[in-house]
């Protein structure tokens, strides 16, 4: 089934919002065979939105809007799709009641305007919002599908995951769709799909690839499709082993979605320990990896320490290395490593130091100049990485290189 994806709100053409939505649709929709053919993001205003609905529903089975439920005046998504299927408002009587006990758990009073939530159209199945006051609609007309959900993220993503998803999947044949992923890093993209040119050309027709560069790390999706699910796992999962042997020394992880998703994989699998030691990432890290569940099961924590006299008192890096080798050496990360490890008591330590800019380069270390170092009980590796004068880059760059490090120490040390 084709579907077309509508975002609906001034705040995301303008950029002062971003629009999650989309993605996390796009998402859930492909894992379960949908065909999204198309993501549109439109104004508030009545006729953008008909306009917008007449085309989608030419090109598509399905379409999904969010945004524009709210209950004040430039929410017209609903008074929109009135008109457009011909339909009237009426209050439903379970919308209501949800909006009265969500209320009535905030110790807020119902509102004439918190009332109007509960007005639907009367010809759409109403999906009702745990987690809001403004209910999901759902059309079904000649055999075509509309819903309409809320733009506040947590309410999408439940009404997608409680109601949306399971009636569409009901609607479907019996094909199945099986999708692996593999993280590279060290290789670029190009050089990459020269590398694998052809195991690609080799592939069978109803397995697919797809490049999804990040800073730093290429994310390789293979999807498979067909009818017997077995099978073609069976057979996606050979063509991967394939693949691996291919570019094995570049793979970071398997069925990971980022890096620092890899390294829990591979700390948790090997029952090893963690720390990290931070100047110019600034604690990202640290924040990449407790973001993640389970991450208290093998990380002891961090230390960020921006400034010299932080790192001498922190993490004993000596003076007199800052003084003739400066903060940005390897010098200083390798005892920014080793000291974090043996504080922390844990098994492997990670640590960064550079010069992320805008400012603050030489030209004997110009911005973009970082040092970055690894240290186990029996190792310490580092590396010096130069990132170019895009700040944010070079962070999320140096800390993909860091986990890559980490990750290949482990695996010299406790096997794959």
């Amino acid at each position: 089934m084709k579907v077309v994806i509508v975002s609906i709100g001034d705040e995301l053409l303008i950029g002062q919002v971003v629009n999650t939505n989309a993605a996390a649709m796009s998402q859930m929709l492909t894992a379960s065979n949908f065909d999204v053919v198309r993501v549109v993001t439109i104004s508030d205003k009545a006729e953008d939105i008909e306009e917008c609905l007449r085309t989608s529903l030419q090109m598509a089975d399905v379409v999904l809007i969010t945004g524009g439920l709210g209950p004040t005046k430039d929410d017209i998504t609903k008074h929109t799709l009135c008109r457009f299927f011909g339909a009237k408002l009426i209050e439903d009587a379970a919308s209501l009641r949800n909006v009265e006990e969500r209320f009535k758990v905030l110790g807020y009073e119902v509102t004439p305007v918190n009332r109007m939530q509960a007005l639907v159209p009367d010809n759409c199945t109403v999906l009702l919002n745990k987690m809001g006051t403004a209910p999901g609609m759902w059309f079904d007309v000649d055999g075509k599908i509309v819903v309409s959900m809320p733009g506040v993220p947590d309410e999408m993503q439940y009404l997608m995951e409680q109601c949306v998803m399971p009636k569409l999947r009901s609607r479907l044949d019996n094909s199945e769709i099986v999708q692996t992923n593999v993280i590279f890093q060290g290789i670029g993209e190009s050089f990459l799909s020269d590398l694998v040119e052809q195991w690609e050309l080799a592939l069978p027709k109803n397995i697919k690839v797809a490049y999804l560069p990040q800073a730093g790390m290429i994310k390789m999706r293979i999807t498979a499709t067909g009818t017997d699910r077995q099978a073609i796992e069976r057979q996606l999962f050979a063509e991967r082993d394939k693949l691996i042997a291919i570019a094995g020394q570049y793979v970071a992880g398997i069925d990971c979605q980022s890096m620092e998703e890899c390294v829990a994989q591979k700390m948790l699998q090997h029952g090893t320990t963690l720390t990290s030691a931070e100047s110019c990432t600034g604690g990202t890290i640290a924040s990449r990896i407790t973001r993640l569940p389970g991450a208290s099961q093998y990380f002891k924590g961090g230390f960020v320490v921006y400034s010299n006299e932080l790192k001498e008192n922190i993490l004993g890096v000596r003076h007199d290395t800052l003084e003739t080798f400066g903060a940005v050496s390897e010098e200083t990360v390798t005892q920014m490593a080793e000291n974090a490890r043996r504080r922390a008591n844990a098994d492997y330590a990670v640590a960064t130091t550079g010069v992320a800019g805008p400012s603050g380069g030489t030209p004997q270390k110009p911005v973009g100049t970082v040092w970055i170092g690894v240290a186990s009980a029996h190792k310490t590796v580092t590396r010096v990485l130069h990132l170019g004068n895009n700040r944010s880059r070079t962070v999320e760059r140096t800390v993909n290189n860091v986990f890559m490090d980490l990750l290949k120490l482990v695996d010299e040390e406790c096997g794959r």
